[in-house]
């Protein structure tokens, strides 16, 4: 019969003197790692000792017991109950709690000690969250939980928040199937249900990122950094009843999400009334506010002449107090590498005070005022913009009958389109045309057809591609010239226009279907910048500006031809009626447009490289399915598109922007055509001998480029 394996017997506890105890060679932790002994001595000294000692008894040379005992494991507590007793907080002859172990155990005493910290395990992350969420419902405050575990209350506040996702997210994380990044994510949101439905629905997503799921848990929420909540101030915005915005404690949020938007435009629209009756008491006939106001906007509007006065002596005290204090604050906070929130708004609503004083005020004919309206919308920043002196074509005095009796109106006639068949045909792909102002949805069709675009996102998608071409066109004097040059001949000898995309008066080119948002892309303000700087230097009267135009340089005049010259460029596609009856038939949009790619082809146009990339917003949100994957299989591989075609359009869309960020895809209305080449000016003949020399302003340009430039913009 085998013997029973005999039981295993615990070392016994017992209280030894603190003197009597002294940290042995056996202890294997010789490095400084975490917790400093002056914290452990802290912890010890307000909670007591949470675990023994493990002590051997010392033996002399002949084997005998001396009365001391060593301390192979546990030497960080020992080494903390000596800085006890030197601050005299303990004696030294208190007993301490010890495990003791004969001299002549089998195991080890370095075993002991190398078991002791080698085999604990510390707590998993969510035990320490839920761990200090009870420290904290039962009554203990941050700040003193903080105090307790040598953290910083913001640590406390992140434990708590990620103690307060939904339990059964907690399982998942726990099972190891989540990553604490996307634990992280959740805590954006305090919606349980709405935590565990988007962890359900990615399971059928490619993207499972931390970004995606912030995104798609604020994605009917506003950011604090809206230029409509900037507008009317968070305090504003929480005394009308909102709540306090959705924090993201994990990355920089930019102060968070509001989660009510009606209440916000409500505010927006309210204060927008206050502003605009305060700006029409100046004596303007009407004020119009947006919020968006879109590019273009003083289309056939006429300026109204300002007379600027200088600053008042109240004006430049004041200056004068604002330099004083913005010097100060530069002077306290050189250097800093972390200068308070409140000090940085200071500083800007004093550059923003001192540009206003610095400026001076402006002063109008009362008479044209009375007639005149001005504009307003929101900066980027929540500022408002002020454009101030427009009047209405309806609102223009009328003219004076002539007296003589001699002079009627001439009547104006136009170059429209010749009639016949061309007049009324429609490109194979258009659709029906669609009523300016009203936005085209597209419908989640899960049908496998790709349909043609809607007529309102191809005239939006080229009317970015006009003002980026624009842009490029009038810093390339060269081409602008030869394209003004080709129309004229166009329309001098050959008594058509259809075969330019410029639209020679000048006349400035408005878009009547444009993207939000258009006045304030990087093409844009390129062109009201170069804009305001010629208009600085131009005389304030039209008659002085002829003698104003000679006195410029070649390059300065070859720089305005070309400034002046891109306001007609017209490379927006436009709706026509079916059966024609429109200002423009479907043939000469076409040859715009046709005209518009040599154009870009002559100045090296790129719409990518104009800043142009495929978002919900501009491009995928406003499609169908199909041709949402299309886009992902030609920027990406076709692969991609198969990963994401399960998903619902709004996911998909937003799925597909990710894939194609900087892939370079453009849609097919903004693609670079290709162009077939043409014979160059410089090698046709010329009858009655050699080709006149270019004009003196763009003599200084090398020779071939020249001849490039006007060959591509000629044909």
């Amino acid at each position: 019969m085998a013997k029973a394996t005999p039981k295993i017997v615990l070392s016994a506890s017992r209280d030894i003197p603190f003197d009597k105890l002294f940290l042995s060679d056996s202890n294997v932790r010789r490095v400084k790692n975490g917790v400093t002994i002056e914290d452990l001595a802290d912890d010890i000294e307000r909670r007591g000792l949470l675990h023994g000692l493990n002590a051997r008894p010392e033996v002399d040379d002949d084997g005998n017991e001396t009365g001391r005992f060593g301390i192979p494991a546990g030497g960080r507590r020992y080494s903390a109950l000596a800085i006890l007793v030197k601050r005299k907080r303990m004696d030294k002859t208190c007993p301490v709690p010890c495990i003791v172990k004969s001299a002549s155990d089998p195991i080890l005493a370095e075993e002991d000690s190398l078991a002791e910290n080698s085999l604990r395990e510390p707590l998993h992350p969510l035990d320490e969250f839920r761990g200090m969420k009870l420290l904290h419902d039962k009554g203990e405050r941050e700040q003193a939980i903080a105090a307790h575990f040598r953290v910083t209350p913001a640590v406390v506040t992140q434990r708590l928040r990620l103690a307060s996702v939904s339990p059964k997210l907690h399982e998942v994380y726990a099972a190891g199937d989540m990553t604490l990044d996307q634990l992280m994510a959740f805590t954006v949101s305090e919606d349980h249900a709405r935590q565990e439905q988007l962890w359900k629905q990615l399971d059928h997503s490619s993207n499972r990122s931390p970004a995606f799921i912030r995104e798609k848990l604020t994605e009917d929420m506003v950011p604090v950094s809206d230029r409509r909540v900037l507008f009317v101030g968070l305090p504003a915005y929480l005394a009308a009843g909102g709540t306090v915005p959705t924090r993201d404690l994990f990355e920089p949020d930019d102060g968070g999400w509001l989660s009510d938007p009606a209440l916000l435009d409500g505010l927006v629209a309210e204060k927008l009334d206050v502003e605009a009756a305060a700006i029409k008491a100046e004596g303007w006939k009407w004020v119009a506010a947006l919020v968006d106001l879109p590019y273009g906007y003083d289309e056939d509007y006429r300026e109204i002449d300002a007379t600027r006065e200088p600053p008042t002596e109240a004006d430049e005290t004041r200056i004068a107090e604002l330099r004083a204090e913005a010097d100060a604050l530069e002077e306290q906070w050189a250097g800093s590498g972390d200068v308070p929130p409140e000090v940085e708004a200071r500083v800007t609503a004093i550059d923003v005070e001192l540009a206003k004083l610095s400026r001076g005020w402006f002063t109008y004919d009362p008479q044209e005022q009375a007639r005149a309206g001005v504009f307003i919308g929101l900066e980027t920043d929540g500022t408002l913009y002020i454009d101030r002196g427009w009047v209405r074509p309806e609102d223009e005095p009328e003219e004076e009958p002539d007296e003589t009796g001699d002079g009627e109106a001439l009547a104006e006639t136009s170059s429209d389109e010749p009639a016949g068949d061309d007049a009324h045909s429609v490109p194979a792909n258009s659709e029906p045309a669609t009523v300016p102002g009203l936005a085209v949805e597209c419908g989640d069709d899960d049908e496998d057809v790709i349909k043609p675009l809607p007529d309102r996102l191809v005239a939006e998608l080229t009317a970015s591609r006009t003002v980026a071409l624009q842009d490029a066109f009038a810093q390339n004097p060269s081409v602008a010239f030869a394209a003004v040059l080709h129309a004229m001949v166009l329309t001098t000898f050959y008594q058509v226009r259809t075969e330019t995309c410029l639209e020679l008066s000048v006349n400035r080119v408005y878009f009547p279907f444009q993207a939000p948002g258009l006045r304030e892309s990087a093409a844009v303000k390129a062109v009201e910048e170069r804009h305001a700087g010629w208009k600085a230097r131009l005389p304030k009267s039209d008659k002085d500006a002829w003698d104003a135009i000679q006195q410029l340089d070649g390059a300065d005049q070859a720089a305005l031809f070309a400034h002046c010259a891109a306001y007609a460029v017209n490379a927006q596609w436009e709706p026509v009626p079916k059966h024609g009856g429109g200002r423009i038939s479907a043939h000469g949009v076409a040859r715009r447009v046709e005209h518009a790619n040599v154009l870009a082809r002559a100045v090296g146009f790129d719409m990518v490289a104009a800043g142009w990339r495929p978002t919900v917003e501009n491009y995928l949100g406003r499609v169908t399915k199909p041709r949402i994957l299309e886009a992902v299989a030609e920027g990406t591989e076709p692969q991609k598109a198969g990963l994401i075609d399960h998903l619902k359009k709004g996911d998909m869309a937003r799925e597909a922007e990710r894939l194609l960020t900087d892939s370079g895809w453009l849609p097919e209305p903004l693609r670079m055509a290709e162009v077939e080449p043409v014979l160059p000016i410089a090698d046709m003949p010329v009858d009655g001998g050699d080709a006149e020399a270019l004009p003196a302003f763009l003599g200084d340009e090398g020779e071939d480029e020249q001849d490039s430039a006007y060959a591509i913009a000629a044909e």
